[in-house]
């Protein structure tokens, strides 16, 4: 059977820089988190910048970054981009649908039995659901979270079979080379 890998893009944007100091190499972060295992799929849910209408020139130049960035994981082996939508709600900036794209591939991978393993890297507690559903399915779920114990949920943690923090050592192996400017 097969691995599949779910990552929250804003969880790892999280941790990754403000933590580490340091930016992914996603090629690389798909083969160690795949724990060794045959791997069918990397899925990357995050969402693309908010624009108000019309945009602001720093909105357009973020939004086109972004972009860029999505095409460029879309063409890594074995990855898929699914994106939610940012909306601005009373002055604050929320993801919708994330949660629940993540949710349905975990539990439609697990239920058609393509999946013996699943990965996921996040902190939220709103995939709880969804862990349940595919244990049922006889799927091992093991997280990887932010060593900051206040940057995940506790019950999301309870409920994974196995756990690992994200430490230097992973970060060493994931972390992006600083292109050479010679």
């Amino acid at each position: 059977m097969k691995i599949a890998i779910f990552i929250d893009g804003a969880y790892l944007d999280k941790i990754a820089e403000p933590e580490f100091g340091v930016r992914i190499d996603y090629e690389k972060i798909s083969k160690e988190l795949s724990l060794g295992k045959e791997l069918l799929r990397t899925y990357y849910y995050h969402c693309e910048p908010y624009q108000s209408n019309p945009p602001t020139p720093e909105e357009s130049e973020r939004f086109s970054r972004a972009q860029r960035f999505f095409s460029m994981l879309t063409k890594l082996p074995r990855f898929e981009v699914r994106l939610g939508k940012l909306q601005c709600i009373s002055g604050e900036f929320r993801q919708k649908g994330v949660d629940t794209l993540l949710s349905i591939d975990m539990v439609n991978l697990a239920a058609s039995g393509k999946i013996s393993d699943a990965v996921l890297l996040a902190g939220d507690s709103d995939y709880i659901p969804a862990i349940k559903v595919i244990k049922d399915h006889g799927v091992n779920i093991t997280l990887f979270h932010s060593k900051n114990r206040g940057s995940y949920h506790s019950a999301l943690w309870d409920i994974c079979d196995e756990r690992f923090p994200i430490d230097l050592g992973l970060i060493e192996k994931i972390k992006r080379k600083p292109v050479s400017s010679a």
